[in-house]
């Protein structure tokens, strides 16, 4: 993660996680809201069941890649933990990322096992992935020392994000199918992944004049730079939220009467497919 690149990949994961769980929670949301006009197949028990399993094997195969791009990339420590002959531990902010990855990868192993088998309850893929981001930003309160102010500042700026999801997530795991906090979650993870970006063009810029790490005033310019992120990461949720709730009405309102019918019928079904997921 001490480059630019290093930066971008786990921000690009964010910013992709943070979308498509917006434009899911929003479908599902829309489909609820909307089940007097109809339903689609995407709101069925199965779709989503479906769904769920392909978004936690993605998530658990990016976690691989990125434990494997720390370890073997620009000279990863290849998963020596200890240099015995040197006598000192190897390539600690390495493998401090590895573990970020390693619990989200855990995370999204527990979802796939919840989502293929009855062996655990439903909540607990909220709770793993509320570990998963209170582990992140518990190894980036500790990864800091000896850094330049700077440095400093815009990782801890980050820890605002990912604690705030942490949080966030732990409240889902005892208000599931909750929107408000469903969409809060997605925009701090753009946000997470947004300002990863940033910190990379901060520290480590591709090109143009290298950042003053030691002057108040671009601690000032990122911090309002900060919340341009956040109002950005509100834009893009809200855009998406309305795109797909005029979308999946729209789509509704065009599904002829007969298939209708059919469809409310089938919704009398006492257990709900959006209270199951």
């Amino acid at each position: 993660m001490g480059s630019f690149s290093g930066h971008a990949l786990p921000g690009s994961f964010f910013l992709v996680a943070g979308i498509w769980w917006a434009g899911k929670y929003s479908l599902w949301h829309a489909t609820r809201r909307n089940k007097n006009i109809g339903s689609t197949r995407l709101s069925s028990r199965a779709s989503q069941r479906l769904l769920e399993i392909i978004e936690s094997s993605v998530i658990l195969f990016f976690s691989i890649v990125g434990i494997l791009a720390e370890q073997f990339i620009a000279n990863g420590p290849k998963f020596q933990l200890y240099n015995v002959t040197e006598s000192h531990w190897q390539d600690l902010m390495n493998w401090q990322h590895s573990t970020m990855y390693l619990f989200f990868g855990l995370a999204g192993a527990v979802s796939l096992i919840i989502h293929t088998t009855e062996a655990a309850p439903l909540a607990l893929d909220r709770l793993m992935l509320a570990i998963a981001f209170f582990n992140e930003g518990f190894l980036f309160l500790f990864h800091l020392h000896g850094r330049t102010m700077l440095d400093v500042h815009v990782h801890q700026l980050l820890l605002f994000a990912i604690f705030g999801e942490a949080l966030v997530a732990f409240m889902e795991v005892f208000h599931r199918g909750n929107i408000i906090l469903e969409l809060l979650r997605c925009t701090l993870t753009i946000l997470q992944g947004s300002w990863f970006w940033e910190i990379g063009f901060v520290l480590y810029p591709p090109s143009g004049p290298l950042w003053d790490l030691k002057d108040h005033n671009n601690v000032m310019f990122v911090t309002m730079c900060y919340s341009w992120h956040l109002a950005f990461a509100m834009l893009v949720v809200s855009v998406l939220y309305y795109t797909v709730s005029c979308v999946v009405r729209s789509r509704l309102k065009r599904t002829p009467r007969m298939e209708m019918g059919l469809l409310k019928t089938r919704e009398r079904d006492p257990e709900s497919e959006d209270e199951i997921l």
